[in-house]
């Protein structure tokens, strides 16, 4: 677990091609993972309390984030025999749809509802206000009571603050404000699945305790989506081991203390 025991412990966990993409062009989703590791990222998931990803990723994969590609003794036994990880969506503006798979799954009884976590529009005063800000907060307000009537829960959490003098950044959320929410609503593991800006926040903020990275032997090209050319602090990573699953280059690794 992690050190000071207020966050849940932390793998970070994706694929990418050998020129280091992680999706296509304008964030289209790539089927990178061969069936092998695909079922291992299956199999971790089930190991994790909660999996999170980014609202980009929600809204351009619509994923399922539950387990599926592990055997199931009979048909329809998902829940009995694996558990499931919470999802949890990182979403400012609650872009989330409340038809998306990740809820409708949940009202179908094979997955987990989704917890989203988002931040209201501040109020803002003085210099920086704004005459549409009552109508931003009300746009919000309606999104979250959709979502919460789809089967969602909404968690707030204060945002980013840049400066004190300034306003908050409502298009961040900060990360370890997330974490200690998740902490406290008794989420001790999280499995965090991308997409590019997660994973370079989580690694330049040395939010990670176990790395995992499968790389796939296949090129995406320029246009492709990366991860590296945003990260602002490059942490240093400590080597633990390699494994060969089918087509695929699984290495894990942890951030060095």
């Amino acid at each position: 677990m992690p050190s000071d025991n207020t966050r849940p412990y932390v793998t970070l966990t994706f694929a990418q091609s050998i020129d280091a993409k992680i999706a296509g062009a304008g964030g289209r989703q790539l089927s990178l993972s061969g069936e092998e590791s695909m079922k291992m990222t299956h199999w971790m998931r089930t190991m994790h309390d909660g999996i999170l990803i980014g609202v980009g990723t929600a809204v351009n994969d619509n994923p399922q984030l539950n387990v599926r590609l592990l055997p199931f003794p009979a048909q329809n036994t998902h829940f009995r025999h694996y558990h499931h990880p919470r999802p949890i969506v990182l979403d400012p503006h609650l872009r989330l749809s409340p038809t998306c798979k990740l809820i409708d799954n949940a009202a179908k009884g094979v997955g987990v509802a989704p917890w989203v976590i988002s931040a209201p529009p501040p109020k803002i005063e003085g210099f920086f206000a704004s005459e549409d800000d009552d109508e931003k907060l009300q746009r919000w307000g309606a999104r979250r009571d959709a979502l919460q009537a789809a089967g969602a829960t909404v968690i707030l959490v204060e945002p980013e603050t840049i400066h004190p003098d300034l306003p908050p950044a409502t298009s961040n959320l900060s990360l370890r404000a997330v974490l200690r929410s998740l902490r406290e609503k008794g989420i001790r593991s999280v499995m965090v699945e991308g997409g590019a800006r997660v994973i370079q926040s989580f690694l330049s903020e040395r939010l990670v305790d176990a790395l995992i990275v499968t790389t796939a032997p296949v090129l995406v090209g320029r246009d492709g989506v990366g991860y590296g050319e945003g990260l602002e602090q490059i942490p240093s990573l400590e080597y633990i081991q390699t494994e060969f699953l089918g087509r695929d280059t699984v290495v894990a690794l942890k951030l060095s203390s």
